[in-house]
């Protein structure tokens, strides 16, 4: 018999709840729906969201470090659909799995972390060797750091059978 480990227990997880929670509220359903709601950077008018100050810090983002994002070629919308069709229904489930310890979040949670990885990486040589490179490599590399380190990190938590259960018997 398995036994849920309690959340207080698994402070690693706080990691992931903390970096699901940005991306569900921010990168996810503010930064790209942005990007989709809006197609042409120069000519536009604001959607009902996101917010009008958050639209023209995302475009700020754009025009000073991120040429890419502003450019919006389709093979960076289509990450950017991944983003709000699939991933954004992740991190909601996957906070929900962590707090009350669901261990069939696993294999989705590799899965997702396969699919971050990959795109994190032709995003990243986009900025550094595309059309769309950005002027400021070491400041667009750190802010995107995260989503290329965390799938190693989600990988490494996932890699048991059981993540937040132990034996009961051994209590």
């Amino acid at each position: 018999m398995r036994q849920t480990i309690p959340l207080r227990e698994r402070p690693v997880d706080w990691v992931l709840l903390a970096f699901f929670a940005v991306n569900l509220g921010f990168i996810t359903y503010v930064v790209d729906l942005e990007q989709l709601v809006i197609a042409d950077v120069t000519r536009f008018d604001y959607p009902l969201w996101p917010p009008r100050a958050l639209v023209d810090m995302v475009h700020w983002w754009g025009n000073n470090f991120d040429p890419l994002q502003n450019a919006r070629p389709p093979w960076w919308r289509a990450t950017i659909w991944l983003d709000v069709l699939l991933f954004g229904p992740f991190y909601a489930a996957a906070m929900w799995a962590i707090v009350k310890g669901k261990e069939w979040i696993r294999i989705p949670a590799i899965f997702w972390s396969g699919i971050m990885f990959a795109n994190v990486s032709i995003i990243m040589f986009e900025e550094y060797f595309g059309p769309h490179a950005t002027p400021a490599r070491g400041i667009v590399t750190l802010a995107n750091l995260p989503w290329w380190l965390l799938p190693f990190f989600v990988t490494w938590r996932f890699r048991g059978e059981h993540p937040f259960s132990r034996d009961a018997s051994t209590r």
